[in-house]
């Protein structure tokens, strides 16, 4: 098994990929660690290709803009000082992006050869709240994206700085930070108790697909069904109490 970040193995990264956003949030509350109006991306940015797996992987934070003229002139993927920052977040690698434009989302940072680079660097996912571009060439490649619009023109697309905590949608991230999302949106994964959050998410499933299956059945009663409800609330105040 392979250590990737902390606590973190490899196999826990791809067993948290097998759960949506969702069930991973949920997961993610069991333990109490942050309220629950926090930890992830509120709907001002939406997963581009709902159609793509689930996605986990580390923070690699920079801030961009698109209206302003950089002071270099330099193409505006052409950052060797960018890309070996990235290479020092531990893959899989996702990309957060904060626009700090006034308006974010005039033109597009990223595109197709960004993803493309950003692929063979080991990137799984972007994340901004500015916009994207060249989406079938994103898509061909693999990568996933979450963005706050789509653009025609990258404009002035360019890195101000890199490697600082960033704000997307109302989260903070942090470099490092272990991320996980999906067509619902992202999370982040504490990863103190990340190696935890499969066997809590898988726990949970069951339950639901429980509860599920009752309300199908021909033995449903609103009566059972508030029997179940008390049922499952004592089991979670004993699990909590527990903690």
């Amino acid at each position: 098994m392979r250590r990737l970040h902390g606590d973190v193995i490899d196999e826990t990264l791809k067993a948290l990929e097998q759960f949506d956003s969702c069930t991973i949030s949920n997961a993610v509350e069991q333990f109490n660690l942050r309220t629950r109006n926090e930890g992830f991306v509120n709907g001002s940015v939406r997963c581009v290709f709902p159609q793509f797996p689930p996605r986990a992987g580390y923070a690699a934070t920079l801030r961009i803009r698109t209206s302003a003229t950089p002071i270099a002139g330099r193409c505006y993927y052409d950052r060797p000082d960018w890309w070996s920052y990235l290479r020092s977040i531990p893959e899989p690698r996702f990309i957060v992006a904060e626009d700090v434009d006034h308006v974010p989302g005039l033109g597009a940072l990223f595109g197709e050869i960004h993803a493309n680079i950003s692929v063979a660097l080991g990137c799984t996912a972007y994340l901004s709240n500015g916009s994207v571009r060249d989406l079938p060439g994103i898509e061909a490649v693999g990568l996933q994206v979450f963005a706050g619009s789509i653009a025609v023109s990258h404009a002035y697309a360019h890195v101000v700085e890199f490697g600082e905590s960033v704000e997307i949608g109302g989260l903070r991230v942090k470099p490092g930070d272990l991320l996980h999302g999906d067509r619902h949106g992202v999370v982040s994964v504490p990863i103190s108790i990340a190696k935890e959050i499969p066997r809590v998410a898988g726990e949970l499933l069951n339950s639901e697909a429980e509860l599920i299956q009752f309300c199908q059945s021909s033995e449903f009663s609103f009566e059972k069904l508030a029997e179940k409800m008390r049922r499952v609330s004592g089991e979670a105040e004993r699990d909590k109490d527990q903690k």
